[in-house]
């Protein structure tokens, strides 16, 4: 069964100066080579406009809908007539607010959220902003049939009935190790699955220090988390994980995980037997009310991206042409470039996504977002820590922290002001042990070397 292990930093229902370093990039530690990654990410196609991603970040009045329960639980009434569904809307940035948990509390991933919002850096969004949330979906071409899941979306499309649809976010396989698509079915479920560890994955994990054991049985170290579908491809499952912020993320070695109260839901809901079909569209067309919308994401490196996107505009052409309706083409070609993931009207002088954003669905910030990861409180002289990083800048402490905290089981970590500059602690921990035990995980899965601060010498 091919599945991950290690960590990965990066999320629907909200219920329940720095250290001298050699300048060459493969020295630098992973949480650096993360972090540049996802700005990267957050940037993705945006050289050509900021200007229209700088319009996004106007604060409107706030309103709260009755829309707004529709955008909180992704369920939604089909009609045979409609592919576009939901709505889109945003909501202020609060202290303290990571994109990973703004996706998590509404039923997003990460990558979907930092595509719609480019101009944001994931791990510290400016307070008062407001994030643009892209519920709002275009359905994959595909039988509305049990699962659907389409990969360039990261997202899971549940037929549960004729007229009902139910939609989750997904992390999938890494660069690689690429989940496989086409048509398959659930084989089996089981509730408290064992891992048995593929040999592949015991061998790199061996290499960095970190032996595995052939199995781990149900409880937190388990990646499979509570829930476990085994697909008729051999060697792959749609379960949940230990590791809730890589949703939205290409971290897996294949298989298809979910959020933890995600997969809990649908483990209710599907039955064995039901069919599984796996896509990878990154440029999606659909109709609501007969006006016709694209939505486009980055095509991954599987995919001969000139191709794809020759037989997608080929489709437009197609339609136009049987509808006798006109198309604003310099306004599609923006679209596929920008790849913000938001669905789009194509119709000449239809609005435009600077318009649809004004538009939006405005959410309240709620009171705390779904298990957002508290700050600790200052160091206390009676635990114990580890000295994650020190000498960094302001942000850069306040990013590394968040990412700690994100982890999956969480490092409980702060940023710390000493002697004019700033270090991350990771801790408290109440013994020797346990400190370094988290040590460990930071050298494995960030390249961190750490350092141990017994009580009362911080």
């Amino acid at each position: 069964m091919q599945n991950y292990y290690f960590m990965s930093t990066l999320s629907i229902t909200p219920r329940p100066a720095a250290p001298q370093r050699s300048p060459q990039y493969s020295t630098f530690p992973a949480w650096i080579k993360l972090l540049n990654l996802l700005v990267l990410l957050s940037s993705l196609n945006a050289c050509s406009s900021f200007k229209l991603f700088d319009d996004d970040l106007v604060t409107p009045q706030i309103t709260e809908p009755a829309e707004i329960s529709t955008i909180e639980s992704h369920e939604f009434k089909l009609s045979e007539d409609s592919s576009v569904l939901g709505k889109l809307a945003t909501v202020p940035i609060r202290e303290g607010d990571t994109l990973s948990d703004l996706a998590r509390h509404y039923g997003l991933g990460l990558q979907h959220l930092s595509e719609a919002n480019p101009a944001l850096e994931p791990w510290t969004p400016p307070p008062g902003v407001q994030a643009v949330l892209p519920t709002h979906f275009i359905l994959p071409d595909a039988p509305r049939k049990g699962i659907v899941i389409n990969l360039a979306s990261m997202r899971l499309f549940y037929f549960a009935h004729p007229d009902k649809l139910i939609t989750y976010p997904v992390g999938i396989g890494k660069e690689g190790r690429s989940t496989p698509t086409g048509l398959m079915k659930i084989e089996r479920k089981t509730q408290h699955p064992v891992w048995y560890v593929p040999e592949s994955i015991r061998n790199d994990h061996a290499r960095k220090g970190d032996p595995l054991p052939a199995s781990v049985p149900a409880g937190p170290d388990n990646p499979l988390g509570d829930y476990a579908f085994y697909l008729s491809e051999p060697s792959y499952l749609i379960h949940g994980t230990n590791k809730p912020y890589s949703i939205g993320l290409r971290a897996s070695n294949g298989c298809i995980r979910l959020y933890p109260e995600n997969i809990d839901d649908l483990f209710k809901r599907v039955p064995e037997k039901t069919p599984v079909k796996i896509v990878n569209q990154p440029y999606l067309f659909g109709t609501l009310d007969g006006l016709p919308y694209v939505e486009a994401h980055a095509p991954y490196e599987e995919l001969n991206d000139k191709q794809t996107k020759k037989n997608f505009v080929q489709k437009l052409k197609q339609w136009e042409k049987k509808q006798h309706q006109a198309l604003d083409w310099p306004k599609i070609e923006t679209t596929l470039q920008q790849a913000r993931g938001i669905p789009v009207p194509i119709l000449e002088n239809s609005p435009t996504v600077a318009e649809m954003i004004s538009q939006a669905v405005n959410l309240s910030h709620p009171e705390r977002l779904y298990l957002q990861p508290e700050s600790d409180a200052l160091p206390s002289s009676k635990n114990w820590y580890v000295l994650a990083e020190k000498d960094l800048g302001p942000l850069e402490a306040q990013r590394l922290a968040a990412m700690l905290n994100h982890q999956g089981p969480r490092i409980p970590a702060l940023s710390v002001q000493q002697d004019g500059s700033y270090q991350v602690l990771a801790g408290p921990y109440s013994d020797a042990k346990s400190a370094k035990a988290s040590m460990k995980r930071m050298k494995i899965d960030l390249e961190l070397a750490g350092k141990i601060i017994p009580p009362a010498e911080h």
